[in-house]
């Protein structure tokens, strides 16, 4: 297969999911549509942020993995087997990790936000 074929259907997919969440995020709570975990369906506060969050991250990791991949089937010289998939694993990885600590830091484990210190 063609490796920009390859990384054009893999991360470009997901770079394609990120837009769609960014442009069109999820308004209330659903079990069909956004971040859903137990933790950001807790109310409508922590979900709107954590999709907000997620969004934003999603987009940012997403754009950097399709870039990497593109690179990397520019200099790979046709070999790319599972890069891309790996760079697509780290890119959801690495938003999901993201939104949590954003979670953490803002909301405690009950789903009301921690008040900051001034």
């Amino acid at each position: 297969m063609n490796p920009y074929v390859y990384v054009l259907s893999v991360n470009g997919v997901l770079l394609l999911f990120s837009v769609i969440f960014f442009f069109f995020p999820p308004k209330k709570i659903n079990s069909l549509y956004g971040y859903r975990t137990y933790r950001s369906m807790k109310n409508q506060d922590v979900w709107q942020f954590s999709n907000q969050q997620f969004n934003t991250a999603f987009i940012k990791y997403a754009t950097i993995g399709f870039v990497a991949a593109l690179v990397l089937a520019l200099i790979g010289s046709g070999k790319n087997t599972w890069q891309p998939m790996v760079i697509v694993l780290f890119s959801i990885l690495a938003t999901i990790l993201k939104t949590e600590q954003r979670l953490n830091k803002h909301f405690d484990k009950e789903g009301t936000r921690k008040k900051s210190k001034k």
